[in-house]
């Protein structure tokens, strides 16, 4: 269900996206702007701006909708499997096809709508310069779309735009949940399997983990060797219980390709988490790699909760004051472990091991 929604939502915004695009380009053109010099249109043919920005804005509704679809495609399903060259080369065909199907119709009804032929044979389109000019302006567009979407993803839903404004500059205060999940007997694995192999493990547990992350509203902050740190904003982190759920999606995942991990590693990889939350600060750092950087005693107290896991033989510890805010419902089984006094720290942190009912 949350995967038909994200599709969905990626859907509506790649229409939204590419209405603006094409219209944006019909203004160019419209207006005379970068247009081949002695190329007139006849005053007679010439369709009111508003009747032409509604004809392509309708006509890339299909495209967007094309576009989304490939995209989810091949970033779900063939993104591990296929090379980026070809993942590259595939799509910039699909798409040059469907954009050839596109341009063609849009021209045949313009034709029709002017009862004026705009094409004099088949294939028109191998020696259009119009055509290719927009060609070339699809796939800057594309790459724009695509920087948008890796930097959103890469920063998080949102806080691109607000490192545009440059609202990180300096140091803002917020409220967020974090989890450090880490790799059950690492050091052992480590040894049994050899650097290159381990390093395989490694790369199909995070593949499996990010398959998931976007139906839980998680952020991946860093990968450290065999640990993930992910984050949420406080309230997408306690909706549906996101900073829970996650970890036990993640267990099911696992085990739903126990096959594969028993016949290429010998082994099925289990992991242990630490979660708590509050307030701490943001701020953008570095100038050659920027990058956004959280500081305070909620990372700390994170990643030693999550320390705390072999200690007491639990899979997941999660710190009280978060449990107290997250709906557990009939779902969970909670067990009071004890008020910890944390190394570096002066108060004591009460943490709670969490089981799947």
């Amino acid at each position: 269900m949350r995967t038909l929604q994200q599709y969905l939502l990626f859907t509506f915004r790649s229409v939204l996206f590419w209405i603006f695009a094409f219209c944006f380009m019909i203004i160019i053109r419209y207006f005379g702007i970068f247009e081949e010099k002695g190329v007139s249109i006849l005053p007679k043919y010439e369709l009111p701006i508003q009747d032409l920005l509604l004809y392509v804005g309708l006509s890339s509704i299909p495209f967007g909708i094309f576009y989304a679809a490939v995209e989810f495609l091949f970033d779900r399903y063939l993104a591990k499997r296929l090379s980026l060259g070809i993942i590259i080369f595939t799509k910039t065909f699909l798409y040059l096809i469907t954009l050839i199907l596109l341009v063609s119709y849009v021209v045949e009804y313009t034709g029709y709508m002017l009862d004026v032929s705009l094409t004099e044979e088949r294939g028109w389109w191998r020696t259009n310069k119009t055509f290719w000019s927009i060609m070339i302006y699809f796939v800057i567009a594309s790459l724009v779309f695509s920087f948008i979407r890796i930097a959103n993803e890469k920063f998080g839903p949102g806080v691109f735009i607000k490192m545009l404004l440059g609202k990180y500059r300096k140091p803002q205060e917020e409220k967020r949940i974090f989890m450090f999940l880490d790799l059950k007997s690492s050091t052992t694995i480590a040894e049994n399997l050899g650097h290159y192999k381990y390093s395989q493990l490694i790369q199909d547990c995070f593949y499996d983990l990010n398959v998931i992350i976007r139906k839980y509203d998680a952020e991946i902050y860093q990968y450290v060797g065999d640990e993930a740190v992910l984050s949420w904003s406080y309230k997408r982190g306690i909706k549906r219980s996101n900073a829970l759920e996650l970890y036990f999606a993640f267990n099911v995942r696992i085990g739903s390709r126990s096959e594969y991990y028993q016949e290429k590693y010998g082994l099925l990889p289990k992991f242990k988490a630490g979660i708590h939350g509050g307030t701490l600060m943001v701020t953008e750092v570095g100038s050659i790699k920027k990058e956004i950087a959280y500081h305070g005693d909620v990372i700390n107290t994170t990643a030693r909760i999550q320390s705390q896991c072999n200690t007491y033989k639990a899979n997941v510890l999660i710190s009280e004051s978060l449990l107290n805010d997250i709906d557990i419902s009939n779902k969970y089984v909670t067990k009071n472990i004890d008020d910890l006094l944390l190394k570096g720290k002066a108060k004591t942190v009460n943490i709670h091991s969490v089981t799947k009912v």
